[in-house]
């Protein structure tokens, strides 16, 4: 369990309701809960990643929550990789804790295991990636829910959204219970018409041991919102004491320890390794001699797969030549026997399973506990959403997570912060926070979901955002933290804090811009080890754009540097922006270039259809997303140029 003196100083923390928010004064808000009479503000649906972060965020800026879950004991469960962060998801986690989110917390409260990853390359592909004890994260979260006011948690499968000229007015539940709330935001996860698959097998449910959510998705069609299918899997469980650790790799943690939350005191935890193992030549021929018991290859599954994390059946086939594959052992937590065998997602029959996992160096005894399956489950398309996502034709219905086609713990927790607080923004009717991709990596995937029609499970790589050394995870809460304040999700404590961090950065660069060191021996004895040499005196911030040049190296040439004494955040911010200068200003060059298209703002009730010059299939995908300025419209697939320059002189008109 967490140790105590943790727990309770981040129970402390989330228990500051910010009565004296600007949202919280406005008068739409309840005077009074009125439970017992099934009235709510809002309506959250599913207690997954997004579910908690939007509960959380709207109950904490004043409104009455009503979250439903299919199961209690499963809140914020991680059904797949137990595992928060990694390359651009790390980012994710901690934007969503610079705005006043949990995520962070909960990662920083929980975890077995903190590993940077890519750390020899350059800011912005760094990633943090905590291991997590995953009943102890449920368990955390759930107490976070249970300890929050204004949180109301009920066991039910919500099967009908209640619409009436055009806005929400409330839900109806299985049971045939009816509530009324101004909003409703939906976080069903793979649960909406869910089903699995294990070999040519099919069971109704949206994750092993749960059931489907049934009705919601007929509800959502009637009222026009249009629903498809996608796809998703899961490795098997395998007993530790049936694993030969001695024939894997140790993966262990790192020796000195980074976090997600920007907030102090964060607990100091014990670390535990994780082990790497291949597939060989063996594992691929079972495989391959039973692709026909596979339901994909069968077709029995019509929706599609995230790309970027596919089954190890779709490696063999995709990838034919590699002869072989990481398979990465990861325990779920300290008081279980489970671990999880990442990379190894399939659909293929159980026996099958069984002779596929015991091919693997360390597992020819492995027993597994639970079977690897697939499942396949209704989402809505985000184009149907604006950028606060809420639907663009039902005022107060609200989308965040896997419903709108993402892959991801951190992608959903990110949409479910976003959903929350302009869900209670909707109810103040108070402007919508929409943040831009040059913002942030949520602004990105928010952008790209609603804008780009994507057919496949998102997931968020660094690739996504054109302005990634701008938005890396040292700087989020340089991005992000004021924002959160003026929303009331940050408190002034916090926020001191952040204030005096951005001070002693700024005072720090101006000092090692001022700063000059001479060529002494004693001088370059220090920069030998770093294999450079100084000929005659330098400022320290022209010397820390030596590729070879750390900010440590200046503890052994500079005395007032060692006495500073500046935090490793501190100095590791301070360290990339001197030594990205150059490439940072040309990304800062680039957004001021995409800020004038984002000031052609396009009027909501524009027809396409009138448009000359423009081709027909432009007017199409115009006019299924709606674009609300010209950068939105320019990043729109199929939409050219010179579309761009047709609506550019349309509107200045």
């Amino acid at each position: 369990m967490p140790q105590p003196s943790a727990a309770a100083f981040f129970m402390q923390k989330n228990k500051r309701f910010v009565n004296n928010s600007p949202l919280f004064m406005y008068n739409c808000l309840m005077t009074s809960p009125d439970y017992m009479n099934n009235k709510f503000d809002i309506i959250v649906v599913g207690a997954g990643h997004a579910g908690c972060e939007a509960a959380l965020s709207a109950a904490r800026l004043g409104c009455n929550v009503l979250l439903c879950t299919l199961n209690v004991d499963n809140i914020a469960l991680q059904p797949c990789n137990p595992a928060i962060g990694g390359p651009a998801k790390s980012t994710l986690v901690r934007e969503i804790d610079a705005l006043g989110g949990v995520m962070g917390e909960v990662a920083d409260a929980t975890y077995i295991q903190m590993k940077t990853l890519n750390s020899s390359k350059g800011p912005a592909v760094r990633a943090l990636r905590a291991q997590s004890d995953k009943k102890e994260y449920t368990q955390y979260m759930r107490n976070l829910l249970e300890n929050t006011d204004n949180i109301w948690i009920k066991q039910a499968c919500i099967t009908e959204i209640k619409v009436k000229d055009g806005q929400i007015t409330g839900a109806v539940d299985e049971y045939g219970i009816e509530y009324s709330c101004r909003a409703i935001i939906l976080t069903t996860g793979t649960s909406l018409e869910g089903k699995m698959y294990i070999g040519l097998q099919a069971y109704s449910g949206g994750r092993l041991g749960e059931r489907a959510a049934i009705g919601l998705s007929e509800s959502l069609r009637k009222h026009g919102i249009i629903t498809k299918k996608l796809k998703t899997g899961t490795p098997a469980r395998v007993d530790k004491r049936t694993v030969d650790y001695s024939k894997m790799e140790i993966q262990p943690g790192d020796d000195k320890l980074s976090f997600y939350s920007f907030k102090p005191n964060r607990p100091i935890r014990p670390q535990f390794p994780c082990y790497l193992t291949r597939t060989n030549e063996e594992t691929h021929s079972i495989i391959r001699a039973n692709l026909d018991k596979s339901p994909m290859y069968q077709g029995l599954i019509q929706g599609v797969g995230p790309r970027y994390c596919p089954s190890i059946e779709d490696k063999i086939v995709r990838f034919a030549s590699n002869p072989s594959h990481h398979i990465f052992i990861e325990p779920e937590g300290l008081n279980t026997y489970e671990v999880y065998i990442q990379g190894f997602s399939t659909s293929l029959p159980a026996y099958v399973q069984v002779e596929m996992l015991r091919s693997l160096p360390g597992l020819e005894k492995a027993h597994i506990i639970k079977p690897a399956y697939a499942v396949e489950y209704d989402y809505v398309p985000a184009v149907q959403t604006k950028h606060s996502l809420m639907s663009k034709d039902i005022e107060g219905l609200f989308f965040a997570g896997q419903i709108n086609g993402t892959s991801g713990y951190e992608e959903a927790a990110a949409q479910g912060l976003i959903a929350g607080i302009n869900s209670v923004k909707y109810l103040n009717n108070s402007e919508p926070l929409e943040l831009s991709r040059a913002s942030s990596y949520i602004g990105t995937l928010i952008d790209d979901l609603v804008t780009k029609d994507i057919q496949e499970p998102y997931r968020m790589l660094t690739s996504r955002s054109e302005y990634r050394l701008l938005l890396r995870q040292d700087n989020a809460d340089a991005r992000l933290t004021k924002i959160g304040h003026e929303l009331g999700l940050i408190d002034d404590a916090q926020y001191k804090r952040f204030l005096n961090k951005q001070d002693n950065i700024k005072k720090e660069i101006e000092r090692l811009r001022e700063t000059k060191i001479s060529a002494s021996e004693e001088v370059n004895a220090a920069l030998a080890e770093t294999g450079e040499h100084i000929d005659r005196g330098i400022r320290l911030a022209e010397l820390l754009k030596r590729p070879n040049i750390n900010y440590e190296i200046f503890k052994k040439l500079d005395e007032k540097t060692r006495n500073l004494n500046l935090s490793d955040d501190i100095t590791e911010e301070v360290e990339v922006l001197i030594k990205y200068d150059g490439y940072i200003k040309r990304q800062e060059q680039q957004v001021e270039t995409s800020e004038k298209l984002e000031k052609y703002r396009i009027p909501s009730n524009i027809d396409y259809s009138k448009i000359k010059h423009i081709s027909t299939e432009t007017r199409e995908k115009l006019e299924k997303i709606r674009p609300s300025n010209l950068a939105q419209a320019s990043r729109i697939g199929g939409v050219k140029p010179a579309d761009i320059s047709v609506l550019m002189v349309m509107l200045g008109k």
